[in-house]
């Protein structure tokens, strides 16, 4: 792996599709298949400008059909291809959710490790642009209790495109679920180069002494805002940890933040009941009790079926930076 000294700062959007050309380049088996991603560019123009540098043979306008999209990149990355398979909506993977979870996940397994599934799918989740419930679901637990698919979520630029480019090589499937307000909200310093960012380690992005708080994606991007607010305005050093890979979880960079700092805070975006925050709450409860402080806490979307269209209504469900301060106050003071 080689990094590059210079840095420029980028959107998400922006270091996905600069990964995505990166490997397109340096390797001549990666294409990109999925609804509007060639001429168009993608709904939220991930794919832009790429087709008129790699042609139509590699970037692949496919139907209106997901379960086609996801079945022909596992047929093509058992063909020893490398396709990255772009949903246009987390919510629009359902059709292919047998795919994903009988073949997907288990060619692997069930060939007793002959065949391998080199294959990404990329997919926007999550509410905030005003989209209504069929344009705005998060889909992340649903799909980390599928053994054999690795779940990425990153929060920054730099491991959007990291995270990507490692997830391109892998050799089994990995959905890579990005953020879809923070597309162009989100922007930090990217490296140029080669680099990659390892699919599994999280990254403790904030040192703290009073409470851990873990979240990913554009949680993750509202709890840094939400913990230099109650720091400046309360003197709470809170830890953050940036889970960045939901599957595998990095199990010790877990617990050995709530042993430091003996109180957790989870945020998501999910419904509550049954999202990932319970599995971290698990661990840390199983794992790390005699060193818990106050009760495991999780901040989480309503358990209501899906983000409203109206944008009022749609600011209620959502988690913003005030409730996670509001939450971080409330577990301090246990």
């Amino acid at each position: 792996m080689t990094v590059a000294t210079k840095v420029e700062t980028k959107t998400l959007i922006q270091a996905l599709t600069e990964a995505m050309d990166e490997e397109l380049a340096r390797d001549k088996r990666v294409f990109i298949t999925g609804e509007d991603v060639g001429q168009r560019g993608g709904v939220f123009r991930a794919t832009a400008g790429l087709i008129e540098k790699y042609g139509a043979e590699r970037i692949v306008d496919s139907p209106l059909a997901e379960l086609s999209i996801v079945a022909i990149g596992l047929g093509a990355a058992i063909a020893d291809t490398r396709p990255i398979c772009e949903i246009q909506f987390g919510d629009f993977i359902f059709p292919a959710f047998n795919q994903i979870l009988s073949e997907v996940s288990r060619f692997y397994y069930r060939s007793n490790g002959e065949w391998n599934v080199p294959m990404v799918i990329r997919t926007p989740y999550g509410g905030g642009i005003g989209g209504g419930l069929y344009h705005s679901q998060s889909i992340e637990a649903l799909f980390s209790h599928i053994p054999g698919l690795k779940v990425v979520i990153p929060s920054t630029p730099e491991d959007a495109k990291g995270l990507l480019k490692s997830a391109v090589r892998d050799p089994n499937p990995v959905l890579f679920l990005e953020a879809k307000k923070g597309y162009r909200a989100i922007k930090g310093i990217v490296p140029e180069g080669d680099y990659l960012t390892p699919i599994g380690p999280a990254n403790v992005i904030r040192e703290g002494s009073d409470l851990t708080l873990y979240a990913y994606g554009m949680m993750m991007h509202y709890a840094r805002i939400a913990a230099e607010k109650v720091h400046r305005e309360d003197g709470i050093e809170v830890e953050l940890v940036d889970l960045r890979t939901l599957v595998p979880l990095d199990r010790e960079t877990v617990i050995n933040s709530f042993k430091k700092t003996g109180k957790a805070l989870i945020v998501h975006e999910d419904n509550k009941f049954l999202g990932y925050g319970a599995e971290i709450g698990s661990i840390l409860a199983d794992e790390a009790f005699e060193y818990m402080d106050a009760p495991i806490k999780r901040l989480a979307g309503p358990d209501v079926p899906g983000v409203p269209f109206a944008h009022p209504i749609q600011e209620e469900f959502m988690i913003n930076p005030d409730n996670i301060a509001d939450a971080i106050r409330e577990l301090e003071a246990y």
